[in-house]
């Protein structure tokens, strides 16, 4: 296989890689095939200079990259934070591709960044940034080519910014531009809670497999952002006891139990966990580390690595967010018996709803919430036990299941598509 090109060369997208890679030797695909997933089929960089509250002119970078369309329009999150690269957001949009490929939605994927740091900027600097990114990416954005969202860093106030500024490029209200918007201008019930959601029903899942009662077993959720606050919550109404959880600057403990909804308003009325009254105080990586049944990493990419992965102390792992896991870190949990679902899988309750959404958006006819979330159960837990099933009976881990099987329907549609021109 050809050398990583050096633009797309990051710890992040080595992962992804490797992953493809094993899967694809696994399946013996084909190499030509297997030659064009390992790069992205389009990628742009862009600059955007905002004006600053202040008056001075910042140049911020962005990037939107598009891996692979053969199976539909690619979709894929919009993320800002200083860590954003090229290399992190292809890694990523190949990620969407697998997800997508792997839940069987007509999708490719993709994925979007601005390397900047949202906490410190005014709404009107974000407005600005938002308003210019979306117009520098016009080009391969649309309802029928490439559909963002919210990711790390942004949320549904971004997107409607993104599907005003579409919308005044065209003329006209074009509500299916992006997913995870406001409801009033087209966005979905049930969208904002869906990748936790899905999380939790995926988390219940593995729990009747490993034949463990939900009552009264414990979780540790890093991570308090959108998705590791709903997943908290819903473990909580499932019985489970979260005995930690996490923001990007402490962590909390209390071996007893936490009051998930007094933890998440603490959160919002001060913006830190810190100094919250009834638990303990811990770092990020003790947190990782503490005794419980579930983990559920719902933060960044490579929290658990080949240093702490010997010392985890639980029974299983549900990835909430995307790479959260490094490759070494993957081989020493495997040898240990910790049962990972990779985020392929588990966190793909957010591009399920998405769908939902865009298929709302293009048909003009609404469904009710109770609808969404059943029809996200249906769609997650079947393709959960699709992979477990494929798991067991070719004795390989739910990651290379997965991967195998995302890769599979890739390739049937590559080789009955042919190669252009």
């Amino acid at each position: 296989m050809q050398p990583i090109p050096t633009e797309f060369d990051t710890p992040t997208y080595r992962d992804v890689l490797a992953q493809l890679d094993a899967a694809a030797e696994w399946l013996s695909l084909d190499r030509n095939i297997w030659g064009r997933l390992r790069l992205p089929q389009r990628a742009l960089c862009v600059t955007m200079p905002i004006r600053m509250d202040n008056g001075d002119v910042c140049v911020y970078q962005g990037f939107r990259v598009q891996h692979d369309s053969s199976l539909g329009p690619t979709k894929g999150g919009v993320r800002y934070h200083l860590g954003v690269d090229l290399g992190e957001v292809a890694a990523l949009a190949m990620n969407m591709t697998w997800k997508c490929a792997l839940v069987g939605l007509p999708y490719g994927g993709a994925k979007g960044g601005i390397r900047c740091n949202p906490k410190e900027m005014s709404r009107g600097e974000l407005q600005r940034l938002t308003r210019r990114y979306t117009a520098e990416i016009l080009p391969l954005i649309g309802p029928d080519h490439d559909i963002p969202a919210p990711d790390v860093g942004t949320n549904e106030q971004v997107m409607a910014w993104m599907m005003d500024t579409y919308s005044q490029q065209r003329g006209y209200a074009v509500p299916g531009v992006v997913t995870g918007k406001p409801i009033c201008i087209g966005g979905s019930l049930g969208r904002e809670e869906a990748t936790g959601r899905g999380v939790v029903y995926i988390t219940i899942e593995v729990l009747k497999h490993l034949g463990i009662e939900a009552k009264g077993t414990t979780a540790v959720v890093q991570g308090i952002g959108n998705v590791g606050s709903v997943a908290a919550r819903f473990l909580c109404s499932a019985g489970i006891k979260v005995t930690g959880i996490s923001d990007s600057s402490c962590g909390v403990y209390n071996s007893h139990g936490l009051d998930i909804t007094d933890v998440i308003s603490y959160k919002r009325s001060r913006y830190t966990l810190e100094g919250y009254p009834g638990a303990e105080m811990i770092t990020n990586e003790a947190l990782l580390e503490l005794e419980c049944t579930i983990l559920v990493p719902s933060a960044l990419s490579g929290q658990i690595t080949e240093d702490n992965a010997k010392r985890l102390r639980c029974r299983m792992i549900v990835e909430g967010a995307n790479n959260p896991t490094t490759r070494g870190a993957d081989e020493i949990l495997r040898e240990r018996g910790i049962f990972v679902v990779p985020d392929i899988l588990a966190n793909s309750g957010g591009v399920i709803v998405s769908y939902f959404e865009w298929v709302q958006d293009l048909q003009k006819y609404f469904w009710k919430e109770k609808e969404i979330n059943e029809r996200l159960h249906e769609v997650i837990t079947t393709a959960f036990n699709k992979v477990l099933e494929f798991s067991t009976s070719e004795n390989i881990d739910m990651r290379k299941a997965s991967m195998a099987n995302a890769i599979k329907r890739l390739a049937d549609a590559h080789l009955v598509r042919g190669l252009y021109p």
